[in-house]
Order: structure tokens, then sequence, then C-alpha cells
């Protein structure tokens, strides 16, 4: 029965590493996409989705097309992108060159971003720090 209570905090520490990695991930393709140059996008399509039980959450998605230095049209999908950007608007996309479908049309904010990601990544580590914290007392107390 004890085992329980090490299988199941380390579960949850397993899943706070692979979201930890997601949002490096993202801040890094983001960050990148910034370096790289831009191009004029258009808006195709822009719709929402939304997921939960008893606390609904709505996530507004947009669907970008441009065409790239080299004569490449890229069609991209990002979450979370501007309410005020609708179906047909022009807008600045950011791409890099090798994986232009990494793009994004957020304007490149990179403080708020190395904040956003920060807060993020120092919550997630102390909720696995916690569960740590609880396997180790429960050791040394049973």
């Amino acid at each position: 029965m004890e085992v329980f209570f090490y299988i199941v905090p380390s579960i949850m520490i397993a899943m706070v590493l692979a979201g930890i990695a997601a949002i490096v991930r993202k801040a890094l393709r983001i960050n990148q996409a910034w370096n790289g140059p831009t191009a004029e996008g258009r808006c195709l399509r822009m719709f929402t989705t939304t997921s939960g039980g008893s606390s609904v959450t709505t996530t507004l998605h947009h669907v970008y097309e441009f065409t790239t230095h080299d004569g490449r049209a890229v069609r991209f999908e990002e979450e979370n992108g501007p309410a005020t950007v609708l179906e047909g608007d022009i807008t600045t996309v950011w791409y890099v060159p090798d994986r232009p479908e990494r793009a994004t049309a957020q304007a490149p904010a990179r403080g708020r971003l190395m904040a956003g990601t920060g807060c993020a990544l120092m919550f997630l580590g102390a909720f696995a720090a916690a569960l740590v914290a609880f396997m180790v007392q429960f050791s040394l107390h049973f």
C-alpha cells in the first residue's frame, strides 16, 4: 500500500516534466520565428474551440497563409491570437526559413514571452518540488 504514495506522485512529476518541456519548446519555437524573416500573411479563417466541463475554456484559433521569400505557399494555424484579426485581414508573419510551418503572427514581445514562460516554469517547478517533499516526508514518517 505504501508504494501507492510513491507511484502516484512519480506519475504526476513525469506529467509536470512533460509540461515543462512543452512550454520551453513553444517559447523557443516562437523566439526562433521572431528572429527570422517576415512575410505578408492573410487570415483565412478564425474559429473558437471550447473545452472543460463545469468551467468552460474558450480558445481562439486563426488560420493564416503566406508566401515565403523563395516562393513557397505556407498555411498554419495559431492559437490565442488577437481577437481583432478577422478573416481576410492582412498581417505580418514571422517564420523560420528552414521550417516555415512554424510561423507566428504574434508580434514580437520577448519580455512578455520570457515572463509568461518563467511564471509557468516557476509554478510547475514548485508543484514538482512539493511532490518530492511529500514523498520524502512520507518515507521519513512511515
